[in-house]
């Protein structure tokens, strides 16, 4: 059973802000989406087995989130040049963040020790905020099994 990320963050909290690199190249802020529904999905890896079936069903969902008016923004500590090579192999029509120098993923709470048959390591826990379009963290996925995820984020939209 994975272990439960210690999260200091609450909903209702105000989101903390990010600056950073973005796939495609660009630089992505949070205050960029203002008065938007934010999705910021947290994951452990690029084109990993569990990264990709939630990276692929957001995907798949996607212009879903887009008509309710919501961004979907998928966050890593992997670099920007992984990221690309990602969207790329399976066409996702989103940003991922590349949080390379681990702050957004320390300010989130969502870095920590983490299990893997018997060895334990640091790691991105696979976590996902629901950002409202005031900037408050209006909902909180602390653990996320990447098969039903999506359907549990459209319905609280």
């Amino acid at each position: 059973m994975p272990k439960e990320p210690e999260l200091t963050l609450k909903e209702g909290d105000k989101a903390p802000t990010f600056t950073t690199a973005t796939s495609g190249g660009g630089k992505i802020s949070l205050a960029d989406f203002k008065g938007q529904n934010v999705i910021l999905y947290f994951y452990p890896k690029d084109d990993t087995p569990g990264c990709t079936k939630e990276a692929c069903s957001f995907r798949d969902h996607f212009e879903e989130f887009r008509q309710r008016g919501a961004v979907v923004l998928g966050v890593s500590t992997d670099s920007v040049k992984s990221h690309d090579r990602f969207v790329e192999k399976f066409k996702l029509p989103f940003a991922l963040l590349a949080d390379d120098d681990k702050k957004i993923v320390q300010n989130y709470g969502v870095w920590g020790e983490k299990t893997f048959m018997g060895r334990k390591y640091l790691g991105t826990h696979r976590v996902t905020f629901l950002i409202g379009p005031d900037g408050k963290i209006k909902k909180i996925w602390p653990k996320v099994k990447p098969d039903e995820h999506v359907a549990e984020v459209l319905a609280a939209l």
